[in-house]
């Protein structure tokens, strides 16, 4: 079987809590990526204020970090990465009615562990709402090892 190169853009499609918070890809460098959630109303977590809920903003953060922790020799079919630890800190709310960005960037990658950083953000990177700090494992199996009966 061919296997292609890991393409971050791909990614999206492919995760379906990612098409059902309506996340899409921006754009990508080997080490940092931007994916945005435009403002639905399905994601509002307050219907007093109209605020994104804060999970819709851990997912975004969570997909961004994990597609470019990734290396792009890394096929998804061949191997899976793993989320081995992640830390979010919330800065303040989302602003109804606006898309929020995530930047993710990876910082370092052995042959088994990718450190990422990324943030949460509406026009600025440097005024964010959450920021994260994300260790994923690299290369696990990415089949079941057994059958549940």
């Amino acid at each position: 079987m061919e296997t292609q190169e890991h393409d971050p853009a791909e990614h999206i499609q492919n995760v379906p809590h990612s098409k059902a918070v309506g996340m899409r890809y921006v754009s990508h460098t080997d080490m940092e990526c931007i994916v945005a959630i435009d403002y639905a109303e399905h994601l509002i977590g307050d219907p007093d204020t109209g605020v994104i809920h804060g999970g819709a903003i851990t997912a975004l953060l969570d997909n961004a970090a994990g597609m470019i922790a990734r290396p792009k020799d890394m096929p998804r079919e061949v191997a899976g990465i793993a989320t081995l630890d992640m830390r979010i800190d919330y800065m303040g709310s989302a602003e109804p009615r606006k898309a929020v960005y995530a930047r993710a960037h990876c910082f370092k990658r052995t042959p088994n562990v990718a450190f990422v950083r990324a943030v949460a953000y509406h026009e600025d990177p440097a005024d964010p709402i959450a920021s994260c700090t994300a260790t994923f494992m690299l290369g696990t199996r990415n089949a079941a090892t057994s059958s549940v009966k």
